[in-house]
């Protein structure tokens, strides 16, 4: 059977883990902490995941992405689907909770419905309530991008999520933008940790000795799980490389079937990948390294509500910001997966209670800020959201207050993943700014840019994001643009993928020989000097006090899967 078949094939069978087919009017009901719970155990062991949680300990509301192009042998494959293609492949009625947990189809008016997502203290109830029904069967995964996203976090350098999740106990954990803090930072809180800090891939530069334990074995229902960390491989591209200079990342796909193999001869009965590669990645991995039973897939944020079957390998796409906790049982005889049950469990708000340990840690942790956390900037009467591929209304918000405050015509604002939503009607706070912006290299720059040097950085972060071979997609999503319109054509070469650049000051063809006063932040050289980013948007909102943004059009892409992008994105 093709590879394509069976993933389509899986598609299909995903009905069967969301419960059954359903109706959009049948569900605009909140389900019951019981509900979310309910679940046909099977096997030996079960195994919970969470992965990008990015620091974010209370409720929230996130918008998934209405574009998530997939390219090459990936294109028209989850996660590559949005909208109403999505809920059609998934059998998914518009109106359930599934669909607003999942889509970005009808997003405002199911989140006023079914509410906010997350906080750390629902998700620390239904581990308990799991842990409590299938005792010693439990292993609990942290996928990393755990310890940045937050005020909280930035001000305490990651201690306040590692204190949290000694608490909330997890047995092992991987990273990515937990290296931000520094290498001597990351030192420092590992050995705070309860827990192993699994990153395999990770070696000293000078010598290749390995920074960290890459494996660890874990005794699960009699059985013996070994676990493998995969930190994100290309960590010193996307973030400064002058934070973490004595340290090596990368794939390492040698290095993980050496593991793979060393864990199979201990005679451990399943074998887990902790990953932080990326969907893509981690499905081109599945396809050339045997062995793995089970893969636990981060960093692109995707929410899948049935595992990707690669080979004889299952991918699990647990979503980002404490959505969703996903459960897997295994039934595992012989050494090998003969039978499992999964479900992606919503972490809905208000219908699951606080645990009251963990809440009163969060209010611990919180209540020395709140002055700044509870600050009102503005109110939005626009849907502000930033996942996607491309320009986000915060991201937009993001690059009107470069364009304005430092006084350019061109505003670059990175294409990350992580950061919450606001409806239209609530306020903006200086919690809700820093959940987009709190990072350890702030800096605001304002520079010169001549348009050939413009169009080289767009075709550069374009080849990390739509290069058809998933080895060499190497950061977030497109960098987003303020004041800058262009064409972007996905499966043309690099170097050839950007055309039709229009500075919208002038309605003018940006000239390659002519230099352009350009504004950004998050940038990864040593030494950018500039405002902090989260203090100059702050001015910004508090100048404009309300903000009205319609969804960006000023990007016009070719050669995309319709399945991926809906008309809003376009």
């Amino acid at each position: 059977m093709s590879l394509r078949r069976r993933e389509l094939l899986q598609v299909a069978a995903a009905t069967a883990a969301l419960g059954g087919s359903r109706t959009g009017s049948a569900q605009r009901r909140l389900p019951t902490q019981e509900d979310l719970l309910r679940f046909e155990a099977t096997g030996q062991v079960t195994l919970l995941n969470f992965t990008d949680l990015h620091a974010q300990l209370v409720p929230l509301y996130f918008r998934e992405p209405s574009a998530n192009l997939g390219v090459g042998a990936d294109k028209g494959l989850p996660p590559h689907l949005v909208g109403e293609r999505l809920l059609e492949a998934y059998k998914l009625g518009r109106g359930s909770v599934e669909a607003y947990m999942l889509a970005c189809t009808d997003f405002e008016g199911l989140a006023r419905t079914y509410g906010r997502v997350g906080g750390l203290d629902r998700m620390t109830t239904l581990v308990k309530a799991i842990r409590a029904e299938r005792g010693d069967k439990v292993l609990l995964l942290d996928g990393g991008d755990t310890w940045q996203g937050s005020y909280t976090a930035l001000q305490s350098r990651g201690a306040d999520m590692v204190r949290l999740m000694n608490a909330l106990k997890p047995d092992a954990m991987t990273a990515h933008w937990e290296f931000t803090y520094g290498a001597k930072r990351v030192e420092e809180l590992v050995k705070e940790l309860k827990f192993p800090f699994l990153a395999g891939n990770v070696k000293e530069a000078t010598w290749g000795d390995p920074v960290f334990q890459p494996t660890a074995v874990f005794e699960r229902g009699g059985l013996r799980i070994g676990v493998i960390g995969q930190a994100f491989p290309y960590t010193p591209v996307a973030n400064p490389r002058y934070l973490i200079p004595d340290w090596s990342f990368g794939i390492e796909e040698e290095k993980i079937a050496a593991n793979v193999e060393r864990l199979r001869a201990d005679k451990v009965d399943l074998v887990v990948l902790l990953s932080h590669n990326g969907f893509d990645v981690d499905r081109k991995l599945a396809g050339r390294v045997q062995g793995i039973d089970v893969i636990l897939t981060g960093h692109t944020h995707d929410a899948l509500p049935a595992p990707v079957i690669v080979r004889d390998t299952l991918l699990v796409a647990a979503g980002s910001h404490g959505k969703f906790l996903a459960r897997l049982d295994l039934d595992v005889r012989d050494r090998r997966i003969q039978n499992y049950e999964f479900r992606l469990i919503p972490v809905l708000s208000d219908a699951i209670a606080p645990d009251p340990e963990m809440a009163a840690m969060i209010r611990e942790v919180r209540e020395p800020h709140l002055g700044t956390l509870d600050k009102v900037l503005g109110q939005t009467d626009s849907l502000l959201y930033r996942r996607g591929n491309f320009n986000g209304t915060f991201d937009d918000l993001i690059c009107q207050a470069l364009l304005v405050e430092r006084d350019v015509e061109i505003a670059l604002s990175p294409g990350f993943r992580w950061g919450a939503s606001l409806l239209p009607g609530q306020e903006i706070t200086s919690d809700d700014l820093f959940n987009q912006t709190a990072i350890t290299y702030p800096a605001a720059y304002r520079t010169e840019m001549t348009g050939a040097y413009l169009k080289e950085v767009l075709e550069d972060v374009a080849d990390n994001l739509f290069n058809p071979d998933p080895y060499y997609q190497q950061g977030g999503d497109m960098v987003r643009a303020g004041g800058l319109a262009y064409t972007l054509t996905i499966d043309r070469p690099a170097g050839q993928r950007i055309s039709d650049m229009v500075l919208l000051r002038t309605s003018e063809n940006i000239d390659a020989g002519r230099k352009y006063t350009v504004s950004g932040w998050a940038s990864v050289n040593e030494g950018t000097e500039g405002p902090a980013v989260y203090d100059l948007v702050s001015k910004h909102v508090e100048r404009q006090k309300t903000v009205r943004l319609q969804p960006n059009r000023h990007v016009k892409v070719v050669g995309a899967d319709a399945a991926s992008m809906t008309d809003d994105s376009r």
